[in-house]
């Protein structure tokens, strides 16, 4: 993998990239070993072109299509950062979370795959609109769509719908019921952020989930599945957008 870690710009202190040198298609997890197992296992004629903060981005090409890999890390603030920044900043048309979730509702399995069409959030993110109401953010409903039919297509278990974006990791158990009874079908932490600044700056996003535990019965997947192994997330997100 090319090391490119100088170039003519760089729009902003999070990011050692130069303007250009970021796809107009960003795929975010939030770990940068996810990122890196996917630039070095799914593109080709990849290099570095970011590692601030240890927050590793990366652009190469998919089926002949340029795009970017990037870390998100964890949590709405580390989200509406760097999503923010892509979208402002290096022009990021379309941002894709491929991420870990819990899994809330008692239909879902291990490894199954959640496509979030909306975000509910206990997070203020939204208070810097001031908006005189309750903002509920959505997904790209094109790019959801088109998830959502590759997966049928190929036979990954998915579902469509509502996702909880908490501000905390750990919750007590009678909170995530709630969600869970209002419809929320997992749990995860960035997809809130991602959708509302996506609104904000007139740009696509999605979020893609794979259920790595089962809030309710306590199963999960191990540390190193969460990293490598999700796989039919990983080319979900590719094949919507080659």
């Amino acid at each position: 993998m090319k090391s490119k870690m100088k170039s003519k710009h760089t729009p902003t202190i999070h990011n050692a990239a130069g303007y250009g040198e970021i796809a107009k298609t960003v795929l975010m997890p939030g770990d940068p070993l996810r990122a890196r197992h996917i630039a070095e296992n799914y593109l080709d004629d990849v290099r570095l072109v970011s590692e601030i903060r240890g927050i590793c981005a990366y652009t190469g090409k998919y089926q002949q299509k340029e795009v970017s890999v990037m870390a998100s890390g964890m949590g709405a603030g580390s989200m509406g950062i760097y999503s923010y920044e892509l979208f402002r900043y290096y022009d990021v048309d379309h941002i894709i979370r491929v991420g870990s979730a819990g899994g809330l509702s008692p239909h879902l399995k291990l490894k199954d795959l959640v496509i979030g069409l909306s975000s509910s959030t206990d997070i203020g993110y939204a208070a810097q609109y001031q908006l005189t109401g309750t903002f509920a953010p959505c997904a790209d409903f094109g790019l959801a769509k088109a998830a959502y039919e590759y997966g049928i297509g190929h036979g990954i278990n998915v579902r469509a719908g509502m996702l909880f974006s908490g501000e905390a990791f750990y919750y007590e158990e009678a909170i995530l019921r709630k969600w869970a009874d209002m419809g929320a079908l997992a749990v995860e932490m960035e997809s809130a952020a991602l959708y509302m600044n996506a609104a904000k700056l007139g740009k696509k996003a999605l979020a893609i989930c794979t259920i790595s535990d089962l809030v309710f019965s306590g199963e999960k997947c191990s540390v190193e599945e969460r990293q490598t192994s999700f796989d039919d997330m990983i080319t979900m997100a590719l094949s919507i957008i080659a």
